[in-house]
């Protein structure tokens, strides 16, 4: 049942992205990614080679619709990698196993904190992998800025209108 639950929620983030944010170019440098939320949903105890089952297929799913080959892939992949060992330092050692990385279990403030790292590792790696050079830095950091801000917002209220 939860798989099933997941994969919805795989194909109505591919599809948002696809479909709405991938048309959302804010001054030609913030693009709004959103499936970088279903990259931080696992909880506690599910297993790493799961994550990273996901992460790899949300990733190759984008690059297939967005054009960007292999970059999606990779940098959902190694978010995938990151993902357990960026969520524990949030959470106390006597919380459940089987606990969700969400606003109503970690607390607004942690939840922001470990979000916000999610979002800004995905864009650094995402931006670097598609530039491919740091011939042009300027737009490198404002690609990443204003994608992470905007990122970040959007995941904020969506967590904060789930539960």
């Amino acid at each position: 049942m939860k798989v099933i639950r997941k994969l919805m929620f795989f194909i109505a983030v591919v599809l948002v992205q696809v479909l709405v944010c991938n048309n959302i170019h804010l001054f030609d440098y913030a693009m709004p990614m959103i499936y970088v939320y279903f990259l931080m949903m696992f909880r506690r105890d599910y297993p790493r080679w799961g994550i990273l089952l996901w992460c790899f297929a949300l990733g190759i799913t984008l690059d297939a619709f967005s054009n960007t080959p292999g970059v999606a892939s990779a940098s959902a992949t190694l978010i995938g990698l990151l993902q357990p060992f960026i969520f524990a330092p949030f959470i106390q050692r006597d919380s459940l196993d089987d606990m969700d990385p969400d606003m109503h279990s970690m607390g607004f403030s942690k939840f922001a904190i470990y979000s916000l790292i999610i979002v800004f590792i995905y864009c650094l790696v995402f931006y670097s992998l598609e530039m491919f050079g740091f011939f042009n830095w300027v737009e490198w950091l404002l690609c990443i800025g204003g994608s992470t801000a905007l990122t970040y917002v959007l995941i904020l209220i969506i967590e904060n209108f789930r539960k």
